[in-house]
């Protein structure tokens, strides 16, 4: 019987004790006498964010399938609990065994996006970790992080001993046996530093010591280790189908944000939207054969009891075999009581074909990402979409029976005009009068068309790398803008608009473009408070101000500066396939308002095809 970490008392005075409890269904629990490598994997989030990751759940079923190695999870503890744990000094546990998470090898840390950075200095912290690395001794876990974060690791260098560049099937036995090798023989923390920089994706960020400019721009990035790399090439699965999947994958207690079996159809994506870093930092398009995907969705169905599969990828439309998947999962799961979703489809005839056989039509909204607002500026940006496929696909829906449309938009992106704007509301209303266009007796009630827009962050290794990003009180000039138009449409009724913070934006925007100086900020803002900053109702504006000044750090020095091409970013040590060249080309490009086509159609030389796989060495005219 294990031990828990948490009294009944504790437990019984927060919210969610089955957050911090383990014990769920498909859990691997191995005794640590019998293992050389003790891995806590951290997700810095709360446990029902953190639960609907698929990365960790793909990288927990790979570590335990070792027998020398176990893997145990921890996450972030929500706000009821952290200060029980600071006021009775209780270490902060993995769910598995409920032990210590400083008495195990490595606390591997992914980072999925930027607002969880301050919860990353949490988790250090409660688990009685040193935060800074240089003040780690040698009984102290390696700190390892991962995930698209790490493409630009430069702000939390200081945090971490250790950074995986890519995807983390490839080299992280390699890391392991190293690190086995290192202990065996009596080496010390420096030792396997070395060892570890000298693996393919492995940055050790202590390693290199940053110059700058007197104009603050950075000057060079130096090697300080003979053993350091220069460049550090990300790590890609080439052949999808040579990794193993998931058999039997963790069941939550409590529900989580997304109680289901995914099913990973592909990786990457072909289309190279030019503000989606995904886009570009996961190519090539890598695609799972259909067989390997049927074998996986009947074993983690049968091994889990849910009752709903989702087909995970960046744009479902463009797997080879999505009709023959779907058709597979109707015919063998549709009946048993299992739901199929389809998220990343592209509304046209074949897909609301799809979703029709497998959505509740009555229940289910159709998503569009236009992501902007006129032709004009769906060209700059590469979306490959036109208002007459928008409208087109709209209207074979309304018809079909759909009534509810969602709809998604940026604004703020390079060379957006008033014009620009406006058309996310006069967009939204064609859409709505499409509706209104069928016969009364064969609509179904009233049509809902809700429109959303985020805000534009330039992100590292995307085309949009050089442009200015816009302040606070522009975001919310622009998004009022659009609130206006939307009060002149003549169907403002069935048409609803909203916009996401802009305070949030603009810290997010210094957190993705900000090299080494940004690090004693996120700490100053965390030891003054700031935490679940991707929470709304947590998220303290004027705790991260303060810290911005404090540290004497320039917010648009990181935003608003428009960067020239010939400046060194922060993150130029990092090889992630996609060359600066290309991204350059794609840049001017954008600024001439030109399309590039997408990589089935011609190949743009973008680099990726240097990994040897996906889809730039698919074999034509494959038989669907």
């Amino acid at each position: 019987m294990r031990k828990l970490a948490l009294s009944d008392e504790i437990l019984l005075s927060i919210q969610q004790p089955a957050r911090y409890i383990g014990g769920e269904v498909n859990m691997v629990v191995k005794d640590h006498s019998k293992v050389r490598t003790r891995f806590a994997f951290a997700f810095p989030d709360v446990y029902d964010i953190g639960m609907s990751h698929l990365g960790i759940q793909i990288l927990y079923s790979m570590f335990n399938s070792r027998e020398d190695v176990c893997c145990e999870r921890v996450y972030s503890p929500w706000v009821d609990l952290d200060p029980i744990m600071r006021e009775k000094k209780i270490p902060l546990f993995t769910l598995e065994s409920q032990k210590p998470v400083k008495d195990f090898d490595f606390l591997g840390i992914t980072l999925q996006y930027e607002m969880c950075y301050t919860n990353v200095l949490q988790i250090l912290d409660l688990s009685q970790i040193p935060l800074h690395a240089c003040d780690r001794c040698e009984n102290d876990p390696i700190v390892i992080g991962g995930g698209p974060c790490a493409y630009n690791p430069e702000p939390l260098a200081d945090f971490f001993d250790l950074f995986y560049i890519g995807e983390g099937e490839t080299v992280y036995f390699d890391l392991i046996d190293r690190y086995q090798e290192n202990k065996a023989a009596g080496g010390s923390r420096k030792d396997f530093l070395e060892m570890a920089a000298e693996i393919p994706g492995i940055y050790v960020p202590s390693f290199y010591d940053p110059e700058y400019n007197e104009d603050g721009t950075l000057k060079s990035s130096t090697p300080n280790n003979s053993h350091a790399k220069e460049k550090i090439r990300k790590q890609v699965v080439a052949d999808m189908d040579s990794v193993g999947y998931i058999e039997k994958p963790l069941v939550p207690y409590i529900k989580v944000t997304q109680d289901r079996v995914v099913l990973e159809i592909q990786r990457g994506c072909i289309r190279g939207c030019r503000f989606c870093q995904a886009g570009n930092v996961y190519r090539p398009l890598r695609e799972h054969s259909l067989e390997y995907l049927k074998h996986y969705a009947y074993d983690m169905l049968k091994s889990t009891g849910h009752e709903e599969i989702s087909l995970s990828s960046l744009s479902s439309s463009d797997y080879t075999y999505l009709e023959g998947l779907v058709n597979f999962l109707i015919d063998e799961f549709k009946g048993k009581g299992v739901n199929i979703s389809l998220p990343s489809l592209r509304i046209d005839a074949f897909s609301l074909d799809v979703m029709s056989k497998v959505q509740d039509i009555k229940k289910s909204s159709l998503t569009f990402a236009p992501e902007a607002g006129s032709q004009r500026l769906r060209d700059v940006i590469n979306k490959g979409l036109t208002e007459e496929v928008i409208l087109k696909g709209a209207s074979e829906a309304f018809q079909a029976g759909w009534n509810r449309v969602k709809l998604y938009f940026m604004l703020g992106q390079p060379t957006e005009t008033v014009e620009d704007m406006e058309g996310i509301a006069l967009l939204s209303e064609k859409i709505a009068e499409a509706y209104y266009d069928i016969p009364k007796d064969q609509r179904n009630g009233k049509v809902q068309v809700v429109a959303s827009s985020s805000f534009f962050v330039p992100k590292p290794f995307t085309p949009f790398q050089w442009a200015r990003m816009c302040t606070k009180e522009e975001f919310l000039e622009r998004a009022n803008i659009v609130r206006g138009k939307f009060r002149e449409m003549k169907n403002f009724k069935s048409l609803k608009y909203n916009w996401h913070e802009a305070e949030l934006t603009v810290l997010e925007g210094v957190l993705a473009r900000g090299d080494r100086r940004v690090g004693p900020v996120i700490e100053e803002a965390y030891k003054n408070g700031a935490i679940f900053d991707s929470w709304s109702e947590f998220f303290k504006n004027e705790i991260w101000m303060d810290a911005f000044k404090t540290c004497g750090v320039d917010i648009d020095f990181y935003t608003t500066r428009e960067r020239g091409l010939d400046e060194l970013f922060p993150w130029d040590f990092i090889d992630a396939g996609v060359t600066k060249k290309f991204l350059k080309r794609e840049w001017q490009q954008a600024l001439n308002g030109e399309v590039t086509p997408n990589c089935r159609q011609k190949c743009s030389g973008c680099g990726a095809m240097g990994f040897g796989g996906g889809v730039c060495f698919e074999t034509r005219g494959k038989n669907q």
